[in-house]
């Protein structure tokens, strides 16, 4: 999972520099409220939406703002109706990129993906031209430096994960969609310092980039996850870690 846990990984990083931004919160909140409204509003029975209330605990939102989000999911209480779109298209090197976003406006939503598309050399394509190539996963991030990667990786594995990763001091744990609280619950009961859970399209398989295109690419995504409308970013790419190295410095 080369490519998902370098992006994983580098959003993780750039997330400390954005915490005080109020998009963040904004995200959660349109999270939280299509979760609700896709799946209901029961924490336990929604795995999506108990995935977003839990990240939006570790970013320290306040449990009020929670309650209203979801309330406004179920309909219990008014609010702006929040659409659920996706885009679906390619990048530098043939890269698949699937774009998810959450709007209430989809004119512009459109406009401003397709701008980010064309602007780094990419093409929005028809719905379903990439999609198949993503399954959606649970994943967890763990403070590397701050717990052993020999137990990290022993306590999640025992708790049903199916892979573990690290990069530059971040512990990537994927689960199936289902097992994303459980093996979560878990981690945090051993004492392991859990930073982040999501939910996130992991491709089946991936594309090395090299060179120009590499650079271009990670502009593409990073432009297009700071839309505000966009919620994720998912690419099948595979780029060097000493390359990847190279053009974080020039994001």
């Amino acid at each position: 999972m080369a490519g998902h846990s370098k992006w994983a990984n580098i959003k993780h990083r750039k997330g400390a520099q954005d915490a005080k931004r109020a998009k963040i919160f904004t995200r959660l909140i349109r999270e939280i409220t299509v979760s609700a409204r896709q799946g209901g509003g029961d924490i336990e029975a929604n795995p999506r939406l108990r995935s977003a209330v839990l990240t939006a605990r570790g970013s320290n939102m306040p449990n009020d703002t929670i309650t209203k989000a979801i309330k406004r999911g179920t309909g219990e209480i008014e609010g702006m109706i929040i659409e659920e779109v996706n885009y679906e298209g390619y990048g530098p090197g043939g890269v698949a990129i699937l774009v998810e976003c959450q709007t209430d406006n989809k004119n512009r939503t459109t406009a401003e993906v397709r701008h980010v598309f064309t602007k780094f050399n990419g093409n929005l394509g028809a719905n379903g031209c990439v999609s198949y190539l993503f399954e959606r996963k649970g994943v967890i991030l763990l403070d590397g430096e701050r717990c052993d990667l020999d137990n990290a990786m022993e306590a999640a594995i025992d708790a049903g994960a199916e892979d573990v990763e690290v990069d530059d001091g971040v512990i990537s744990v994927t689960t199936a969609l289902e097992d994303l609280h459980a093996v979560s619950a878990a981690l945090t009961d051993a004492g392991l310092p859990v930073t982040n859970t999501d939910l996130v399209q992991v491709p089946g398989t991936y594309i090395a980039v090299e060179g120009s295109d590499a650079l271009t690419l990670m502009k593409l995504i990073t432009y297009m996850d700071d839309l505000d409308d966009v919620s994720q970013v998912s690419a099948n790419f595979d780029i060097s870690d000493e390359l990847m190295a190279e053009i974080e410095d020039k994001l």
